[in-house]
């Protein structure tokens, strides 16, 4: 079993961790998470982008000039796709890019993206993540005590005003619950901070 040190908020290391071969220990699947953070993005498309066809734009009712004879080339219509100000062919129009994964794809994408901060020392486990009151100085500091000044995630097992507000403002700086984080997260940020009630919690739910 894969070992952590667990910190406090003042960056003092207060113990270790065993944690879970079958969460935080398997050999990383890149073609899998790749999948995951795919299908992520696609999910987050709005797909509201339209255009006009041609008998959706407006005029064009009369045929320019007549079909023989005016050594121009036949037109039916003034709002063809040729024309300025005419209709767009094959252009886009809204759509849903949504799609789902196989359920043990996503697992196997979930796990696989635990186990590369863990392995790759990207993993920082905290004792327990609590504000006294709302302030981003506070957060800020407990992020520069456990050497975390870069992108991070901050992984708590349930919701939290005070760390959600306090964390809101910080650039690069992300909070979210055990049941609310994707791999695209996972993978997105340079270090993933979990409190030892949420890595118990990962563990419970994914091992």
């Amino acid at each position: 079993m894969p070992k952590v040190s667990i910190f406090n908020m003042s960056g003092q290391q207060v113990g270790e961790m065993e944690l879970s071969d079958a969460v935080f220990g398997i050999t990383p699947n890149e073609h899998v998470m790749h999948e995951a953070v795919v299908n992520y993005l696609a999910n987050q498309r709005q797909g509201t982008q339209s255009t006009k066809t041609r008998s959706e734009v407006s005029g064009g009712g009369k045929k320019p000039w007549r079909q023989k004879g005016t050594g121009h080339a036949r037109q039916g219509s003034t709002r063809a796709t040729q024309w300025r100000h005419g209709g767009i062919a094959l252009g886009p129009k809204p759509r849903d890019y949504s799609y789902t994964l196989n359920k043990k794809v996503k697992r196997l994408a979930m796990l696989s993206a635990l186990s590369t901060k863990a392995l790759g020392g990207g993993l920082i486990v905290v004792d327990k993540i609590e504000m006294g009151e709302y302030k981003t100085k506070e957060m800020v500091a407990m992020l520069k005590n456990l050497g975390a000044d870069s992108k991070s995630l901050i992984v708590t097992p349930e919701a939290d005003q005070k760390v959600i507000k306090s964390a809101a403002n910080i650039p690069g700086v992300k909070t979210a619950l055990v049941n609310t984080i994707n791999v695209y997260d996972i993978l997105g940020h340079d270090k993933f901070i979990v409190s030892v009630d949420a890595v118990k919690k990962l563990e419970e739910v994914y091992a």
